[in-house]
């Protein structure tokens, strides 16, 4: 849980939702262990490489599908990617549930990808829309390590207005509706402020869970 006490769940904008401390310390641990297995393959945990030479400084690592700019594949370097399981899918309803209310929220929802992205003390993530998937289904996104701060913004360009929100180890974010194609990005990470008995030693885990709409 992210405190003693921790924060209550908060719209920041339609469709956009927070919910603090929702994964258990048991729940990240596993995810830790799953991501360091989906880390070493088939595909390997990676820096992407952007159209204009640019590098990005997060890895990352695909389940389900592979993103390359900007496009999902089934497979790199002629490897197909881990297949993605169903437990992960169960965990993406639940989340649907907690973030929007009502048992029936995760009704439909099926992702079928889950983007895995590591930051260390020096990674950010510059503003952008998830625009790949042909499903306007929400995004799915879970932290675990250290905090970061998330910027959520409008949906027509990557400048103002946008909001600040603060994602510690075990919280929860979900965008969609009205908020889906909003731009968004980490402009920093806070070394140091991850629990290691998550079984992250330090940087931060984010795993994001899209449904693509494709075959």
């Amino acid at each position: 849980m992210s405190g003693l006490f921790p924060l209550p769940r908060a719209e920041v904008a339609p469709g956009a939702v927070h919910v603090p401390g929702w994964l258990s310390l048991e729940e990240q641990r596993e995810l830790v262990v799953a991501c360091r297995r989906w880390a070493v393959g088939p595909v390997p945990l990676r820096q992407t490489r952007l159209p204009g030479g640019g590098v990005m400084s997060v890895r990352s690592v695909g389940v389900g599908w592979h993103w390359e700019p900007y496009r999902y594949v089934r497979t790199a370097d002629g490897v197909p990617v881990a297949a993605f399981p169903d437990w992960l899918g169960d965990l993406g309803r639940r989340a649907l549930v907690a973030a929007y209310g009502g048992q029936g929220a995760g009704d439909g929802y099926a992702p079928d990808m889950a983007l895995v992205n590591f930051y260390d003390h020096a990674a950010r993530m510059g503003m952008h829309q998830d625009r790949e998937e042909r499903s306007a289904a929400p995004v799915v996104s879970l932290s675990i390590g250290d905090s970061c701060v998330f910027r959520l913004g409008n949906t027509e360009n990557r400048g103002r207005p946008y909001t600040d929100v603060e994602l510690g180890s075990g919280d929860l974010f979900v965008f969609g509706g009205p908020s889906r194609f909003a731009y968004h990005g980490v402009p920093r990470v806070r070394p140091g402020t991850g629990d290691p008995a998550t079984g992250l030693a330090g940087g931060r885990l984010n795993i994001t869970l899209r449904e693509t709409g494709l075959a």
